[in-house]
């Protein structure tokens, strides 16, 4: 696998390269928090607050937008008094009703499952607010219909406006009396990305860049990310997105306890401890030492990623991340702990994606791919 680590480093051939089409989106992460804070306020979003608490938010969004669900249902966590349920397919369940929200995300405003969900609701008397471009087809079902509508501002890479699109739907949570992120909270959590922008930059070598670093680690590996908790489960889907969308790179994702119990196996097999015969004994192990290993090609071996979440993760599975950073070592898999930073949920599950989403890009251009052009998705969509 080719690895041009020297470019990390380049700041000259960072900015001026692929990356000066992506960082610099990824770095106005703080700013879209709170400008799609003021424009979801903006549009009225509370209206759908006026006839009282539904029965169930729905939220609607495929691909990069279908995360708003998560991260709206994260937040909420065991606080929200009604059900929070992502949908990413054409039409609707069947219960949907007068009586529920349909919360509708789009970067392109063009997706055709998105948009029939839309109609579907409008017809079933639901009560319906869109995230997307002002001039879409979806904004022009959502006006049509009745909805709320809230504009996304400014023009950028749709894997970048993550914050665009779920700030808003955090807001319409919050009127609906289903979280409780007030605007301190969100204001946090803009400073924190913003932080961590800062910490990530291109100029920021590579010893010192906490996402360069992780990219250096994650280069030749196969990662397997852990959430420990709600909020850094969404943190580890993001990072998965993220980077088979910049670096064209696979990721497996999981959490603990659950499917993490299932998927500690992978350490026992051939890209964990089974691998070229490690991990067994006997003649077979002592000639596995001794071969000529000149001419062998680099083995891909899995990376164990903990996303931690200190103070809120259940004691329970403490001890599994504690136990499986041990079981991981025994077997010579290497493991990276990244720890969720701040006070609210938002500025935790900011603090994470941040620095994961700048790691993704900087994995890409050491791998010499380029991170703004996705064919195989363009080609999928024909």
């Amino acid at each position: 696998m080719y690895l041009d680590e020297a470019i990390l480093d380049d700041s000259a051939r960072l900015d001026a390269g692929s990356a000066a089409a992506l960082l610099p989106h990824v770095a106005t992460a703080g700013q879209q928090v709170r400008q799609s804070a003021r424009l979801a306020q903006e549009a009225g979003i509370e209206r759908l607050a006026a006839d009282g608490r539904p029965r169930a938010i729905l939220v609607a969004g495929v691909g990069g937008s279908a995360l708003a669900a998560g991260i709206l249902d994260a937040i909420a966590s065991a606080t929200s008094p009604v059900p929070i349920i992502g949908h990413h397919t054409h039409g609707l369940p069947g219960w949907v009703g007068v009586s529920d929200v349909v919360l509708a995300v789009s970067a392109s405003g063009t997706s055709v499952e998105t948009c029939s969900a839309v109609e579907e609701a409008t017809r079933r008397g639901a009560r319906v607010a869109v995230v997307a471009p002002a001039d879409s087809p979806l904004a022009h079902l959502a006006t049509v219909g009745g909805g709320v509508l809230v504009p996304l501002a400014g023009q950028r890479p749709a894997r970048t406006a993550l914050w665009s699109l779920s700030v808003p739907l955090l807001v319409a949570g919050r009127a609906l009396g289903v979280v409780r992120a007030g605007d301190a909270a969100i204001e946090a959590a803009a400073a924190r990305l913003e932080d961590v922008a800062t910490r990530c930059r291109t100029s920021s070598e590579s010893f010192v860049n906490p996402a360069k670093t992780l990219a250096l680690e994650l280069a030749g590996s196969l990662p397997l990310l852990w959430g420990t908790s709600q909020v850094t489960a969404v943190a580890a889907a993001r990072a998965a997105a993220q980077l088979a969308a910049n670096a064209k790179y696979p990721a497996l994702v999981g959490s603990l306890p659950h499917p993490g119990h299932d998927q500690v196996a992978l350490l026992d097999g051939p890209f964990g401890a089974g691998l070229n015969g490690a991990g067994g004994g006997g003649s077979d192990a002592l000639e596995d030492f001794f071969r000529d290993r000149v001419e062998e090609e680099e083995s891909v071996r899995l990376r164990l990623i903990l996303l931690r979440d200190p103070g809120v993760e259940r004691p329970e599975v403490s001890r599994q991340a504690e136990a499986a950073v041990a079981v991981a070592a025994e077997r010579g898999v290497g493991v990276t702990e990244l720890r969720a930073e701040g006070d609210a949920p938002l500025e935790r599950l900011g603090s994470l994606i941040g620095l994961l989403d700048f790691a993704a890009v900087y994995l890409a251009l050491a791998l010499g791919v380029d991170p703004g052009q996705t064919p195989a998705a363009h080609d999928l969509g024909r």
